[in-house]
Formats: structure tokens, C-alpha cells, sequence
């Protein structure tokens, strides 16, 4: 009776254990990279801009999807909070921003949008290497952070795939080609 009663609660145990476990965020080979990130002053004084740049591989299968038509949606999130040793960290600023990067057949241009801006550019590889530099993107105002306290700051750049169309979004759940993003990229920042 006790030899049953040990092994269904190892069993129990491991079930258990199977079941809570978080898997790891699938990683593609062509992962997207963060080369550097700052904060700088922004040029009217009233708030602070971020400057990054990033490394973006475009697998075949979404360059594919690309030419074929289908937008793909790249998502940059910046956080930036201030550590508290008593409590969780206190969140200062949060920003996103959201590039839709498409091609046209009929003019031949592939294009990325950013709210309401538009810029057309003749090849793939000229309009990856705009997106990958992002300049001048002001993330927070000078009211939200407080002077001489240390801050962490984070920024990350992923593709939506939330966005895409249904049938593609199904793709995405098992296939690596689809889950580009990367690690969040930590830095420090002090007013």
C-alpha cells in the first residue's frame, strides 16, 4: 500500500512539475539583434529621444511573403523604469512604435510606414537597412523622470504576427521563420 501510494505521488510530482514548466520563447537562427541603444536629449529641450540600431535578418520565407504582397509588421517597445529596493520597480515611461513594411508590384517599391509617414525605397535590402536605424524617436517627457535617480531602460524590436493575415498567423505558431524578436537590449540611464 505504501510502495502505490509513494509512486503516485511521484508520478503526481512529475505530471506536475511537466505541466508548470515554462517552455523557452522560440529563438530563429536569424534572430533580430539590438547593436546599441542611448538616450539623448532631444533637440527642444522637452523630452528624451532614442537612438538605436538594430541588425534584422529577413528569412526567405518572409521575403517571400513580402514580395508576394503580404505586409509584415515590426514592432519596436521601449520601458524605462527606476528600481525600488522596498517594492517592484516603479515604471516611468512606456513607448511603442509600429513599421509596416510592404511592397508594391505595380510600381515596384517597397515601402515602410510609420504612423502616417510613408517612404518608398527601390530594393528590400535599402528598405531593411532604414528600418534598422531608428533616430530621433522621442519616448519620454522631462517631467517623468526625477533628477540624480538611476534608471533602467529597455528596448526590443519584434514582428507582429498578430497582424498578419489569418492563414499566416497559423504559420507563425509553428514555424521559427516567423517568430523574429529580440532579447530585450538593458541599459542605464541617468537624468
Amino acid at each position: 500500500m505504501t510502495a502505490r501510494l509513494v509512486r503516485a505521488l511521484v508520478l503526481m510530482v512529475v505530471l506536475w512539475t511537466a505541466a508548470t514548466a515554462v517552455p523557452a520563447p522560440a529563438v530563429a537562427a536569424d534572430a533580430i539583434e539590438v547593436e546599441s541603444a542611448r538616450i539623448e536629449q532631444s533637440a527642444s529641450g522637452d523630452g528624451w529621444v532614442l537612438a538605436a540600431d538594430f541588425a534584422i535578418p529577413l528569412p526567405g520565407r518572409l521575403e517571400e511573403a513580402v514580395n508576394r504582397g503580404v505586409p509584415l509588421y515590426f514592432v519596436v517597445e521601449f520601458e524605462l523604469s527606476r528600481p525600488r529596493w522596498y517594492w517592484w520597480d516603479e515604471r516611468a515611461a512606456q513607448a511603442s512604435q509600429t513599421y509596416r513594411l510592404s511592397y508594391h508590384a505595380l510600381t515596384r517599391q517597397y515601402r515602410i510606414g510609420i504612423n502616417n509617414f510613408t517612404q518608398s525605397f527601390g530594393s528590400l535590402a535599402e528598405a531593411m537597412q532604414a528600418m534598422s536605424r531608428l533616430r530621433g524617436w522621442k519616448v519620454f517627457d522631462n517631467d517623468q523622470v526625477k533628477p540624480a535617480e538611476e534608471y533602467d531602460a529597455q528596448v526590443r524590436m519584434r514582428l507582429d504576427v498578430s497582424q498578419l493575415p489569418k492563414p499566416f498567423q497559423v504559420t507563425a505558431i509553428t514555424n521559427r521563420d516567423w517568430t523574429l524578436q529580440t532579447e530585450w537590449k538593458r541599459f542605464k540611464f541617468r537624468l
